[in-house]
């Protein structure tokens, strides 16, 4: 089959973890919830509600006014009431205007506000999610749960709720001034209101449906955008050849949304048209009713009043007809709302204890004690990938984790800097359960490196400078020769300045292995978790981080896991996993004496190296492929990382450790 005659192919969509078969909170439920986001913000919601209620008596007072002018100032040639009359209509407009724009300024500013404290405790949930949660949901759903969902929300917050107020006061006051001017008429006026509440009741559900159906599509199509559009995206979808096929996922996905934004637009356009017309043709109805009345002797109404009577209806519908379509959107707008609040609701697995405790310096020895681990799925909890571990790390000493792929050692790692919660037993660091510890003092007692290195799209310093925020250039200079990395990049063009590209694909792997390794010597943390951190690169390469390595490890009590085992022949104690036991430990020549499974180990791993030795000629990285050929500098501030790994891109020279 050619490539382009393959089928479409789209990633799996899943549901936010913890979200599964979420039901919706019935509204009065969720109305409550939405108006306690504005509790904060009831001082200047009460300064926009006096801004209403004085912009609706000043509108209302208009009809009045006219009413004066046709029935007493210009029949009786009134000129100085009639002057009077006129100018208070003028006054009158002015303050409607002058009150409107206010209220807009101040309800815009809460609106915001609030739009503000959403987005920011979405994202400090998420913050505090286990690991777990980001393994089981997609990059894309998150983002557009925080950009699509919130976003979508900001007219419903912003401008919504003080529309919603305004002409709610209107409509009030409006009835009132009618019911003041002529009880009758407004008897005629309101006999279709309640239909009209009905049919809008209508059209907000069926919108509701849609929305959340729109939402849902546009967060999958941002997944596919996030995942296929990244630069490992890119670079699988060519070397694949699926990019053409990527291109006609993303069609469909977006698709899809057409029809459901038609869908979304056009929902009860057809039922709210006909209550335009009916409102439109109520004037008309009125002057037929006061004239039908006349005819047949009922009470005559006067010109004026009769003109004041069918300017407030017209003061009625306007405000009337736009309540109806905030009911609408706010109906819309609950589907936004409920999938925010899915968020703010998923339980969090790994908190702080209320009163942590705090260690102002710790020495460094971590212990397992009968530690049990095992993944929950959020249903069933899976079988025990850890069972019986006991192990105990002194400060300032190394132990080594080896064993098959899938036996848990890089699990056992992330247990010690809490990034899941052991499950059975307790980790402790200088005999201190590590769920007793304050996220502070973990954080700066635990340093990881690991085999993906994660560095921002920003320069080499800003990188470093994560770990450390207040390091001065002196300290980045020290941290970056201890990682074997300083000479490098002072090589650079923009040396420090320099950014390192998405992901940090401007840098050969080793390049940012090393990076991290500055990063983590820069926090300087007395527990060191190496998580193989050197399996992905050559020897030659493997060399030069392995002594950067060695001295990030100094002093340090350190974990190292590793498939190759000949960065862990000095280890004080090595300990094999299997299956989740922990079957040998030892050190190197202990284990050798035994002849077990370390022993099988070595000699398989014996077998491997020839085909890791290094290249004699220069060569790139093999985890790094091939970049463009030399050409010019780029302009500084551009984006260059289109070449993965450029090994001898203009950005840097050729390393004499490859």
């Amino acid at each position: 089959m050619h490539p382009d005659d393959q089928p479409a192919w789209t990633p799996a969509r899943t549901a936010p973890a913890g979200a599964e078969g979420a039901v919706d909170a019935p509204a009065p439920r969720q109305v409550r919830r939405i108006l306690r986001l504005f509790r904060p913000y009831r001082g200047r919601l009460a300064v926009v509600g006096l801004l209403v209620g004085a912009a609706s008596l000043a509108s209302v007072a208009t009809p009045f006014l006219l009413r004066e002018i046709l029935d007493t100032a210009i029949p009786e040639g009134r000129l100085g009431l009639l002057s009077l009359l006129a100018l208070g209509m003028i006054v009158s407009a002015v303050l409607t205007s002058i009150f409107g724009v206010l209220q807009t300024l101040i309800s815009t500013t809460v609106g915001q506000r609030v739009m503000h404290d959403l987005r920011t405790a979405v994202y400090g949930r998420l913050q505090r999610m286990s690991l777990a949660f980001f393994t089981r949901t997609r990059t894309g759903e998150v983002q557009s749960r925080i950009a699509n969902d919130i976003g979508g929300m900001q007219a419903t917050v912003t401008s919504t709720a003080t529309s919603l107020v305004s002409n709610l006061t209107s409509v009030v006051a409006t009835i009132v001034a009618m019911v003041a001017l002529d009880w009758r008429l407004t008897v005629v006026t309101l006999l279709l209101l309640p239909l009209f509440v009905w049919i809008s009741r209508r059209v907000g559900d069926e919108r509701k449906k849609i929305t959340t159906q729109r939402q849902k599509q546009m967060a999958a199509m941002a997944a596919t955008v996030t995942e296929s559009l990244s630069v490992s995206g890119i670079l699988l979808g060519r070397t694949m050849g699926r990019s053409d096929s990527l291109t006609r996922a993303f069609a469909e996905e977006s698709e899809g949304l057409v029809d459901l934004e038609v869908r979304s637009n056009m929902a009860g356009r057809w039922r709210m048209a006909i209550i335009t017309i009916v409102m439109s043709a109520m004037p008309a109805v009125i002057y037929w009713t006061a004239g039908l009345a006349f005819q047949l002797g009922g009470p005559s109404v006067s010109v004026g009043t009769l003109v004041a009577f069918v300017s407030l209806q017209q003061n009625l519908f306007r405000p009337t007809v736009s309540l109806l379509s905030t009911g609408v959107q706010i109906q819309a707008s609950l589907a936004l709302f409920q999938r925010i609040f899915e968020y703010l609701d998923l339980p969090v697995d790994i908190t702080e204890p209320e009163e942590p405790v705090r260690l102002d310096r710790v020495k460094g020895e971590v212990r397992f004690d009968d530690v049990e681990f095992r993944y929950d799925d959020g249903k069933d909890a899976s079988a025990a990938i850890l069972t019986g571990i006991d192990l105990t790390v002194p400060a300032g000493g190394s132990l080594a984790v080896v064993g098959p792929t899938g036996a848990g050692k890089s699990t056992l790692g992330c247990l010690v800097p809490r990034l899941y919660d052991v499950t059975g037993g307790a980790v402790l660091i200088d005999g201190v359960d590590v769920r007793d510890l304050s996220f502070d003092t973990l954080a700066r007692a635990v340093g990881v490196v690991s085999q993906e290195t994660y560095l921002f799209h920003a320069t080499v310093a800003d990188n470093l400078r994560f770990a450390k925020p207040d390091a001065t250039d002196e300290e980045l200079h020290a941290a970056a020769r201890a990682a074997q990395i300083h000479d490098h990049i002072s090589s650079l063009p923009d040396g420090y300045d320099t950014v390192v590209g998405e992901r940090g694909h401007r840098f050969s792997g080793g390049e940012k292995q090393r990076l991290a390794i500055a990063r983590t010597i820069l926090r300087d943390p007395p527990v060191l978790i190496l998580d193989e951190a050197t399996s992905a690169l050559d020897t030659r390469t493997e060399h030069a981080v392995q002594e950067a390595i060695d001295a990030l490890s100094a002093d340090r009590t350190t974990i190292t896991i590793a498939h190759r085992l000949s960065t862990v022949r000095d280890a004080d104690q090595i300990v094999v996993l299997d299956g989740g036991h922990a079957v040998e430990r030892g050190t190197h020549d202990e284990l050798l004496e035994q002849n077990g499974r370390y022993a099988a180990l070595v000699r398989r791993d014996a077998r491997l190296e020839p085909a890791r030795a290094p290249r004699t000629e220069p060569a790139r990285e093999p985890e790094s492929p091939p970049g463009p050929k030399p050409g010019p500098e780029p302009a500084a501030g551009a984006d260059s990382s289109g070449g993965p790994g450029q090994e001898a891109s203009p950005l840097r020279p050729m390393e004499s450790t490859r």
